[in-house]
């Protein structure tokens, strides 16, 4: 199962939606996707490590240790709100549910993408993250 169908899955549990797996695939590489049919991690990554409080929640995810917590309404200003109420309207709830849904499976399918090293081989190593979260800022 790649990464995309396994966040699909645990947000479909999650959420306990009643819907085919292929919508929720659909929509969640419509909201998160790199235009191959993959979550695009490094410009996740990015976005976060822009921000500081975010940046310290993404460390955690990309280590060997815990987690930390995401906030719903972090999940909205991450993605934006109107992302986020699109992809709710996809997969049939509301934009809190959706964001809610997504604050608790985005650090388990980040944390697995990163295992090894491929998410920051993917973004050119700390170096080429750090560069792409600069190039937000400017």
């Amino acid at each position: 199962m790649d990464l995309t169908q396994l966040a699909s899955q645990l947000l479909s549990d999650k959420l306990g939606l009643n819907i085919d797996q292929a919508t929720i695939t659909s929509a969640m590489s419509s909201l998160l996707g790199d235009g191959s049919g993959n979550i695009d991690f490094a410009g996740l990554a990015s976005r976060m490590a822009s921000s500081g409080e975010l940046g310290t929640i993404l460390n955690s995810w990309l280590g060997d240790g815990a987690n930390a917590a995401i906030s719903a309404d972090s999940i909205m200003g991450l993605l934006g709100q109107d992302k986020v109420a699109d992809f709710a309207s996809q997969i049939g709830t509301s934009s809190g549910d959706a964001a809610s849904g997504l604050a608790d499976v985005l650090p388990q399918v980040m944390d697995k993408a990163s295992s090894g090293g491929n998410l920051l081989e993917q973004a050119g190593g700390i170096g080429g993250l750090m560069g792409a979260a600069k190039s937000f800022l400017s």
